[in-house]
């Protein structure tokens, strides 16, 4: 593992498991030193070798108090996210504003409070998106398509804003990930398809690679972008699909 992140100050947010645990063991790997946080304070204490909390991306108050803490930041990733199942006639509007408050809003919150703490001597700033947002459709995603859709306009707006502030912004754009959010919604789906082997199947069809991403893979992507390595890269969005966009 390289130590090009050594000296860097990496906030991770939705860091206790998936694409947010993979990324902050990622960076922390690299050289970082990691603050990770998540909702599951519990689950999160139970990580080594990085600085961890209890944090509700949802509140933008709780969001503010926890970024006062730091005197600068260098890498921002936010992994926060939430995924309902349904078409427009499937989606109440509590489930419209659920997973409008958990994948946007907090997007908002926590990149509102990580800029200001980065503009003296810039930094990169990495969203997790995906490619069921404004990149693609895909059935019974629309509230999900749509918040994410809305991650990837907030982190073009943004990279625009501060480009010559030395501040990057881009977005990580995952297909699907064999993640422990993943496999509860499989378990969900189970009766849809008649069996978990069939759900299993249809997913990995769903990927012209043949096989799912792992949390790693695109841990991969963010360390990239969240490097200098990536230094010319602001305002884009990488796909780590497994040819779903080709």
């Amino acid at each position: 593992m390289s130590n090009r992140l050594k000296g860097k100050v990496a906030v991770v947010t939705a860091a206790a498991q998936g694409i947010g645990n993979a990324t902050a063991r990622r960076l922390r790997d690299e050289g970082a030193q990691v603050f990770a946080s998540d909702l599951d304070g519990a689950l999160m204490a139970q990580e080594t070798g990085m600085d961890t909390a209890t944090l509700d991306a949802t509140d933008y108050d709780a969001v503010h108090g926890y970024f006062s803490g730091f005197e600068r930041v260098d890498i921002l990733v936010h992994a926060v996210g939430y995924v309902h199942q349904g078409t427009i006639e499937e989606c109440s509007p509590q489930d419209w504003q659920r997973s409008q408050s958990i994948t946007l809003d907090s997007a908002y919150n926590v990149l509102s409070a990580a800029v200001p703490r980065m503009r003296q001597h810039g930094g990169s700033i990495v969203t997790i998106a995906s490619v069921a947002s404004s990149i693609k459709g895909f059935p019974k995603r629309v509230a999900y398509c749509a918040a994410k859709g809305g991650v990837i306009g907030l982190t073009k707006a943004v990279a625009a804003d501060y480009v010559a502030e030395g501040i990057r912004c881009n977005a990580v754009c995952p297909g699907t990930v064999d993640t422990p959010s993943f496999r509860g919604r499989i378990a969900e789906l189970e009766a849809e398809f008649g069996s978990t082997e069939k759900a299993w199947d249809f997913f990995n069809r769903r990927q012209p690679s043949g096989k799912l991403g792992t949390a790693e893979d695109v841990a991969a992507a963010v360390a990239f972008l969240a490097s200098d390595d990536a230094a010319l890269f602001t305002g884009q969005t990488l796909q780590s699909d497994g040819g779903i966009t080709i």
